[in-house]
């Protein structure tokens, strides 16, 4: 989908931040009504903050702006495959819909190491798409961490 490709290309803008700034190359918007309502790159190291991911960075940014903690009806865009307490985070905004690029094999919660969805109890679900520019998310990954192997970025 062409609009699920552009507002991807938003988050990689974000994910390019975090690369500028030190931290893993992820970005996340959030999408409300058809507009940006709040960006997010990870910040965990520079924050100090353990929580700081770009998907929680960006829900808390769409929050403030929409002056709720309950996003319904948004769509959450993530280059890479939300981790655990990511998937938990947008499950408790309400989003409608979650849109990411590339897979985590080690730490995605919405199929690859885990489902997180397929939880039992849970009181919300929302729609996935995945693969969204999967091949540039991903490209973008693996150039940081093939740098900070060969130590050019620390």
């Amino acid at each position: 989908m062409p609009a699920d490709d552009a507002l991807m290309r938003e988050a990689l803008a974000q994910a390019r931040l975090a690369e500028a700034a030190g931290e893993v190359p992820i970005g996340a918007i959030v999408v409300v009504g058809g507009d940006i309502a709040g960006r997010g790159f990870n910040r965990p190291i520079g924050d100090r903050d353990p929580t700081a991911h770009a998907e929680i960075v960006a829900l808390r940014d769409a929050a403030a702006r929409v002056g709720n903690y309950r996003l319904t009806g948004a769509a959450l865009y993530v280059t890479v495959e939300p981790c655990l307490m990511c998937v938990g985070a947008a499950v408790h905004a309400r989003i409608e819909r979650l849109i990411y690029g590339a897979s985590e094999p080690k730490a995605g919660a919405l199929g690859s190491a885990v489902d997180a969805l397929s939880t039992p109890g849970l009181n919300h679900r929302f729609a996935v798409t995945d693969g969204v520019l999967a091949e540039e998310c991903g490209a973008l990954l693996q150039a940081f961490f093939r740098a900070r192997r060969s130590g050019s970025v620390t």
